[in-house]
């Protein structure tokens, strides 16, 4: 049973939640170390959700009521890579540190461990500087793994990533 506190939902988006992603997606704090950037306008927001978010294979978007005040996605290997998936997620700036981006990361994680039986790995590659979303995870249960070192590249500039787990077999706490 998902915990509750504090009472959100998970659902696919939908072309009507345009003007609520354009809200926080449009704004740099909340995409500061997210790989794409802040959405421009309503057009913008529109076709983002038509071309990248509703045809992706698992993101959802994080409600309060019917309003859409974050995301969480995971995207699965496939082949040999089936086992493990990756783990993204991000919440309006005015939502921060109410625990919504935690309630959404463990509703996440066992829905996609009961909904894809071949994935027993979950990784989250968050960078040095991003305190907020390590404690995040931390909260979950995800383990920092380690420091891969300039391993990815975010807004044209290669950074230092910390690379956290959670196993299936793992307890997803809260």
């Amino acid at each position: 049973m998902d915990p509750s506190p504090p009472a959100i939902a998970l659902r696919p988006f939908e072309l009507s939640d345009a003007g609520d992603f354009l809200s926080w997606a449009g704004d740099d704090r909340v995409t500061r170390y997210l790989r794409w950037d802040s959405v421009p306008s309503l057009e913008a927001a529109e076709s983002y959700l038509r071309d990248v978010a509703i045809p992706h294979p698992w993101r959802r978007s994080i409600c309060l009521g019917s309003r859409s005040i974050g995301y969480v996605s995971v995207r699965p290997g496939s082949g040999d890579e089936r086992c493990r998936a990756h783990v993204g997620y991000a919440v309006g700036a005015e939502f921060w540190g109410r625990g919504f981006a935690t309630a959404a990361l463990r509703m996440a994680a066992h829905r996609v461990f009961d909904e894809m039986p071949d994935l027993v790995r979950l990784e989250a590659f968050v960078e040095v500087e991003n305190k907020g979303s390590q404690r995040v995870l931390e909260k979950v249960g995800f383990v920092k793994e380690g420091l891969l070192r300039k391993y990815g590249i975010c807004k044209g500039e290669v950074r230092d990533m910390y690379v956290y787990s959670l196993l299936s077999t793992d307890e997803i706490l809260g």
